[in-house]
């Protein structure tokens, strides 16, 4: 076991100062995982304790689950399994000093990291309506008598309080965009199973788009959202006569204006939301055959007055329907693209987009062949 330096416990003001700072820290917060990461300082800091885990109750698989634990990756663990699970059966706190010796200790966690746990306070968070929604559980305090009181239980418990209304808010939050997205995905799919195209190109549209967005150094919130949009890029083609969009052979020049109408047709449909979502779903829908040189539709815009949202969109999408099957085309090999992706830079495509493309091009392939339906040229 590795030495574990002593403090002093938080004076009665310092307590004060500590919660109140990371309060105001996690009421600006909406990220999940920063939050629980927050709320697992808090707990570690106001009982001077070595580790905090902050386990979350998933009811539909009946586990604790935790993506933030000091020392430790994501685990998830069954419900009633352990000192957490213990608590979140019983909604009661505890407080033990000598877990080896209790047998509803779980040593097999210290065995797989090599820690070794020597005290726990676990106590359960509940939401404004009293439901249990969590477990806090830190572990060995770091105060000279290596032992944690009742009056640590109850420094946590009024951390764990105050915590756990900002926490249901943001969880809540987090299960409406979920649901949004699993919306947003499902109708998607839907479109591209009209036109014949497999489910999964939603899905790496969306993943080429929001790692092709990492790349660039767009902030995460903002490449979540366009991960999320991107799906939408063709929703228009629902609104395309079937004569057209599932035709065998070239189309005529009508029929080529209808189809290419499926760009505003689809900014139309989106436009009048007031979501972030929906709103950058719009601008990718009516600018993502738009091109770098002008030659574009459907207003034949240039450079950066195509969004950026629709430029990464649009070489998400060319990306994807080179490198896999499609009712009129076989997928092309890598080299292929890679060459194609050269010979449109500045003219299709965005430069500096072409250039990180081209770097990190692996990644993509790699996502292409993770997901992908299993016809892709090597």
């Amino acid at each position: 076991m590795k030495d574990v330096i002593s403090v002093v416990r938080p004076s009665a003001v310092k307590l004060l100062r500590i919660i109140f700072d990371y309060l105001s820290r996690i009421a600006k917060e909406r990220n999940v995982d920063t939050i629980l990461e927050l709320i697992a300082d808090l707990g570690r800091d106001v009982v001077a304790a070595d580790r905090c885990t902050v386990w979350l109750i998933d009811e539909r698989k009946n586990i604790l689950w935790t993506r933030v634990a000091h020392g430790v990756d994501r685990i998830e663990i069954p419900r009633n399994k352990g000192i957490a699970g213990v608590v979140a059966e019983s909604g009661e706190p505890l407080i033990i000093n000598d877990p080896y010796s209790d047998p509803r200790f779980d040593k097999e966690v210290d065995k797989k990291t090599g820690y070794r746990t020597y005290g726990i306070i676990a106590l359960p968070i509940s939401d404004s309506k009293g439901k249990m929604i969590g477990v806090v559980q830190v572990l060995n305090s770091r105060t000279p008598l290596k032992k944690f009181t009742n009056k640590d239980q109850q420094h946590l418990v009024l951390a764990a309080s105050y915590a756990g209304n900002q926490l249901e808010a943001v969880l809540l939050q987090e299960e409406m965009d979920n649901t949004q997205r699993e919306i947003i995905f499902t109708l998607a799919e839907t479109c591209e199973m009209r036109s014949k195209e497999t489910g999964n190109h939603v899905k790496r549209v969306a993943e080429f788009s929001r790692v092709l967005a990492g790349f660039l150094g767009m902030n995460q919130n903002d490449a979540l959202v366009l991960k999320t949009a991107s799906p939408l890029h063709d929703i228009g083609k629902i609104a395309i006569p079937d004569s057209i969009l599932l035709k065998n052979g070239p189309l005529t020049d009508e029929e080529k204006i209808i189809m290419n109408s499926h760009t505003t047709l689809g900014w139309e449909m989106l436009k009048h939301s007031d979501r972030i979502i929906f709103k950058a779903a719009a601008d990718i829908a009516i600018h993502h055959h738009e091109k770098w040189d002008g030659s574009g539709y459907p207003a034949g815009l240039r450079s950066e007055e195509i969004s950026l949202y629709g430029r990464i969109t649009a070489m998400a999408d060319v990306f994807d329907a080179l490198a896999n099957t499609r009712v009129y085309k076989k997928a092309w090999e890598k080299e292929r693209i890679l060459k194609l992706f050269q010979e449109e830079r500045g003219k299709h495509f965005d430069p500096s987009l072409i250039d990180i493309m081209l770097e990190h091009f692996d990644s993509f392939w790699n996502i292409n062949i993770r997901l992908g339906d299993k016809n892709i040229v090597g």
